[in-house]
């Protein structure tokens, strides 16, 4: 019958890992784990069930919510963070089929590598930076909500190498995986290539004003931009047991990111709206630590367990630019009188 055969999908799965991949992959049969034993799921292998989970937890769903460069933006096709894990998704998985690696996992990772974003982009996370005691960092907090936050205080309890992989996706990590390295090539590649999209659409930049030395290497889209990054870390990459770019096309990657950094993130106009956020999560950062009793349950449990400063930082992370703004009116605005038009 049919359920006799369930467990011949994974193994089906193991045998054509075996095959196909490289010697360098990080095979399904070889994962080091979860941090709580589980019985195993019959038909999928541990990074498909992790990858299944982080779509189906309530962090993935409130990314669509949070803006990624541009508060809450009222266009329709600006970047959310939703649309940006999408994006490191698909040039994830593109790399690690490219190099015969696990598409599994690499796409297991890139799912949950921002799950711990806060509201309000990139400011956001700087902010929450400066308030809390221990700092604030994005890649950090993201294993946090896999590990502890999701599943009321539960945790999702994923793989070593899914956690590892969430953890180290910034420049500066070091994963324990190809697969975690690429999504790291990912993340960067996909961001600075839809911020420069975003820009171009909200007026800040024209796409001349990109300077040439960064274009002739890279293109002239997006579509060619992606292509160009991809392409170059499949030429430096294949059958060696490192995922890297060359050198011409880093360079000039990090020079359209230096270029962003100074005509997009640090703009005039993005620091007016820093100010307004930074308020905003300010006063609610000192409220909800002065009033610990006012968080949702989840969240008054954990404080049985954690520092109050970091619980407070938990939920304020979690909430989306709307709802952030919903919960600053909630609290620090009267409710009550409408006006009514003296002159009528």
């Amino acid at each position: 019958g049919v359920k006799e055969n369930m467990p011949v999908l994974k193994e089906r799965t193991f045998a054509i890992e075996e095959q196909f991949l490289s010697p360098y992959a990080t095979k399904s049969k070889d994962t080091k784990g979860r941090l709580r034993e589980e019985k195993p799921c019959e038909m999928r292998t541990d990074f498909q069930r992790d990858r299944d989970r982080i779509i189906y937890c309530k962090a993935f769903r409130r990314l669509k919510n949070k803006t990624q460069v541009f508060f809450s933006p009222e266009g329709d096709h600006y970047i959310t963070r939703l649309t940006h894990t999408l994006d490191v998704a698909q040039i994830a998985r593109s790399l690690a089929r490219a190099l015969a690696l696990n598409e599994d996992l690499a796409e297991a990772i890139a799912l949950g590598h921002d799950l711990g974003h806060t509201p309000f982009g990139h400011s956001g996370e700087r902010i929450l930076n400066k308030l809390a005691p221990n700092g604030f960092r994005h890649n950090e907090q993201s294993v946090r909500v896999v590990d502890v936050l999701e599943k009321d205080g539960n945790g999702l309890n994923l793989t070593f190498e899914v956690r590892d992989g969430i953890l180290n996706h910034k420049k500066s990590g070091h994963p324990a995986t190809l697969e975690g390295s690429c999504v790291s090539f990912a993340d960067r590649i996909a961001y600075i290539n839809h911020d420069l999209d975003d820009a171009v659409r909200a007026g800040v930049l024209k796409p001349e004003d990109i300077p040439s030395e960064i274009t002739d290497v890279l293109g002239n889209s997006s579509r060619e931009r992606i292509n160009t990054a991809i392409t170059s870390v499949w030429l430096n990459s294949y059958g060696k047991n490192c995922v890297t770019m060359g050198q011409d096309v880093e360079q000039a990657s990090e020079a359209l990111r230096a270029f962003m950094f100074d005509r997009v993130y640090f703009t005039e106009f993005a620091r007016g709206e820093e100010d307004k956020a930074e308020r905003m999560l300010s006063y609610m950062y000192e409220y909800f630590l002065g009033h610990m009793e006012k968080l949702p349950a989840t969240f008054v449990k954990l404080a049985k367990s954690y520092p109050k400063e970091q619980v407070v930082c938990d939920y304020i992370s979690s909430m989306t630019d709307r709802y952030a703004v919903y919960t600053f009116n909630r609290i620090f605005i009267p409710r009550g009188w409408s006006f009514v038009d003296e002159n009528s």
